[in-house]
């Protein structure tokens, strides 16, 4: 499997992830296992997890992904392997986590909580990526990228990184790092699919200027991109389906945005562009993730070691330009399906 480099950083990594948010909720224990051997056979040396995971986040089974990397890292060389983790954001505003009372912040003290939690669980003395998992704009940057530096002068952190960050967000970092001399964000952790192109408006941009890595989740969309919402019926035990049945509002408010009339619409018409070009739709989707200049490494998930193969079959895969050009076509027809 071909490697990039994250960031300005040393580390190269798998052009493919291996996700884990689902460890310890819709995915047991021996299943979780199996799907890391799978991926580290496979090549990929990139794993990445968070505090709060699994999803969705629940008091009853917090932490119990780490854990379970954690207890399957043990068993490997921990040099062999690129661990990422997040802190939780805050804990205000559209989601209040099921950690720390729900009062996350990511100040000296939340952040110095979370990553000897993290270490602990996950059996290791350094994480080599450490990210925010969601900003906090009105806060600032100066003391949370002044605790990841001294995280790093301690050897607990190699590198930082964010997710679901914004324009703003990304270049105020940058701006603070630089004039504070501290450690910057080389990483950004942010949803993008075929069915969610809005990071080339703007942050494509700024990560090629800055050198700074997408690590893109949700590659074929929340599982959406792979077909199983285009029946009739879609399965009772997928993911948007429980959301749309059981979950909270703000659960539905997802499904919504991944599963609806724009969205499907553009699958069933990427669906036709897979079966033409010979391959699923799940393997082009991933495929056309990682063809992107400021992409490391796409991040991939799984509840059964099954589901990867149409993944893992992207690795070494570049789609031809006619192909790319048909994907565009369906992106400009149907712009921004999920919003």
């Amino acid at each position: 499997m071909k490697k990039r480099r994250l960031g300005k950083t040393g580390i190269v990594v798998s052009e493919i992830c291996m996700g884990t948010m689902t460890f310890g909720s819709t995915c047991d224990k021996s299943e979780a296992f199996r799907i890391m051997d799978r991926a580290l056979d496979a090549g990929i040396d990139f794993f990445d997890t968070a505090e709060v995971y699994p999803v969705p986040p629940k008091d009853e089974y917090v932490h119990q992904t780490e854990e379970i990397v954690g207890e399957w890292l043990m068993g490997k060389k921990r040099d062999s392997i690129i661990m990422a983790t997040k802190v939780c954001g805050p804990g205000h505003g559209w989601f209040s986590p099921p950690v720390r009372s729900g009062k996350t912040a990511l100040d000296r003290r939340h952040i110095r909580i979370a990553i000897e939690g993290s270490l602990r669980r996950l059996n290791t003395d350094y994480i080599d990526l450490y990210q925010t998992h969601w900003p906090d704009h009105d806060f600032g940057y100066e003391e949370t990228l002044d605790v990841l530096d001294e995280l790093r002068q301690e050897g607990k952190i190699r590198f930082a990184g964010c997710s679901n960050e914004s324009p703003y967000g990304l270049m105020k970092s940058l701006w603070t790092s630089e004039r504070s001399g501290t450690i910057r964000y080389e990483t950004i952790q942010n949803n993008f699919s075929i069915l969610n192109r809005r990071f080339e408006d703007s942050l494509a941009d700024m990560c090629r200027r800055e050198n700074i890595s997408l690590l893109p989740y949700s590659p074929i969309g929340g599982g959406v991109l792979s077909g199983k919402y285009n029946v009739e019926t879609p399965p009772g035990d997928a993911r948007f389906s429980k959301y749309l049945k059981e979950g909270e509002a703000r659960q539905r408010l997802m499904a919504n945005r991944f599963m609806n009339q724009k969205t499907l619409a553009s699958t069933e018409e990427l669906m036709v562009i897979a079966k033409e070009s010979g391959m699923s739709p799940v393997t082009m989707a991933v495929a056309w993730s990682k063809q992107h200049d400021f992409v490391a490494s796409t991040i991939i998930g799984a509840n059964t070691v099954d589901q990867l193969e149409d993944s893992l079959k992207a690795a070494d895969m570049e789609l031809k330009p006619d192909v790319l050009r048909k994907i565009d076509e369906v992106s400009k027809k149907i712009m921004y399906p999920m919003g």
